[in-house]
This record gives structure tokens, C-alpha cells and sequence, in this order.
């Protein structure tokens, strides 16, 4: 995905990123509060997320623990606090990278590209562990062949289409059953425990399906 979401609420510095991003080949899309990262994320699936610290709403801290809830994109924090302490906490939160103000917009776009760069390879590598034929309807791990039901290969599809991502039992459900069947949440705790136990034969005691209190679960690999 080559779109960038740009948080910050300085317009003249959001549009000079803009022009730079857009001259080196990237889709662009500008917010000003932090409120409205979450959903734009949402609906926009970008990237990366370009995240200015301080911001109307909802400060960046706020944000990035928002989206780190529910998203794998990269984040790139930007500050003109350099204190240590906010570069940590901005980290451990799941930040990718910092810039502090002022900065140089060029050196902004390569660390962008090389944030993508790397975050693709990752992907590819992760990819290439667990292969998907969605029209044989099989699926493999390192090459070992899964027997899955019809139910299970549906749960680890849905799951792998966005892997990093907590994915509610709703909205797994909402993949699981062709007929649109009414069942229970807790039926997918079910086929999740089933989906382990398979996925255990061919990666041992690998976690590759998390738990994650409260929200659902998200793929890992």
C-alpha cells in the first residue's frame, strides 16, 4: 500500500509532507485531530501513519496506543519535544521511528521508503510460512499441508488476510459460515482452539493464533 496518512495539526507542514510525499510517488491523506486517526485507518488502510505528537483531540501517545490495539501499521511519531523520556514511551508504545522538528522533509520520506522496504520483506517472509489456496480451499505451514475443515480454513483465512491485526469474534464470525447461520460469539473460541491444535502438528509450540483479552484475536507470523 503506497497511501500515507499524515497527522499533524500545522497545515502549512502537513502540506509541504504532502508535496514531497506526492513527488516521490506516494498517496497522501491529511488529518488535523487526533480523533479521526482511528477511523481513517480504518477506512483507508494506509501504509504507514506520519504522527505528530501534539495534537488537537487526542495527543499522539493516545493515538498510536489506539491503533497499536488494533493495527500493525508502521508509525513514524513526530515531535518537537525531544525529551528522552517521550522517545521511549513513543516506543515501547510501538512507534517504528522518530523525527524530531525541524526536520527535513526529504530525510522524512527515506526513512519512510525504508520503513516499507523493511516491513515488506517482513511481510513476504511471513507470507511465504503459511501459504493460502483459496480455490482448493488448503492451506499449508513451511510447506506441511493443514487438515482443515471448511469452518477452520475460513477462520485462518480471515485471519490472514490481515496478520498483526485484532480481529474481534464478530467479525470472524461474519467469515465463518456461508449460510449466515445465527451462533453464538463463543462458538469461535471453539473453532480457535480446534485451529491451534492443528497449527501445534506442523509448527510445535509456536503461538501463532494470540488471545487477546477483551477484544478478540489477531495472527502472528
Amino acid at each position: 500500500m503506497n497511501r500515507i496518512l499524515i497527522v499533524e495539526d500545522e497545515e502549512k507542514l502537513a502540506r509541504l509532507l504532502e508535496d514531497y510525499l506526492q513527488a516521490a510517488g506516494y498517496e497522501t491523506q491529511w488529518v488535523a485531530d487526533g480523533g479521526a486517526v482511528a477511523g481513517a485507518v480504518k477506512e483507508h488502510a494506509p501504509g504507514l501513519v506520519v504522527l505528530d505528537l501534539m495534537l488537537p483531540g487526542k495527543d499522539g501517545l493516545a493515538v498510536c496506543r489506539e491503533l497499536r490495539a488494533a493495527s500493525d501499521v508502521p508509525i513514524v511519531m513526530v515531535t518537537a519535544r525531544a525529551e528522552e523520556i517521550d522517545r521511549l514511551l513513543g516506543l515501547e508504545l510501538g512507534a517504528d521511528d522518530y523525527v524530531c522538528k525541524p526536520f527535513s522533509p526529504r530525510e522524512v520520506v527515506a526513512r519512510i521508503k525504508a520503513i516499507l522496504r523493511r516491513t515488506q520483506r517482513d511481510r513476504c517472509a511471513s507470507e511465504a510460512r503459511l501459504a493460502i489456496d483459496e480455490a482448493a480451499f488448503r492451506a499449508t505451514w513451511d510447506g506441511s499441508a493443514l487438515d482443515l475443515t471448511p469452518v477452520e480454513f475460513r477462520l485462518l483465512r480471515t485471519l490472514a488476510r490481515e496478520p498483526g491485526r485484532v480481529m474481534s469474534r464478530q467479525q470472524l464470525l461474519d467469515g465463518l459460515y456461508e449460510d449466515h447461520r445465527v451462533v453464538t460469539d463463543r462458538t469461535v473460541d471453539s473453532h480457535v482452539k480446534n485451529l491451534r491444535r492443528k497449527l501445534a502438528q506442523v509448527c510445535g509450540d509456536e503461538e501463532i493464533i494470540r488471545s487477546i483479552y477483551g477484544a478478540g484475536y489477531k495472527l502472528e507470523i
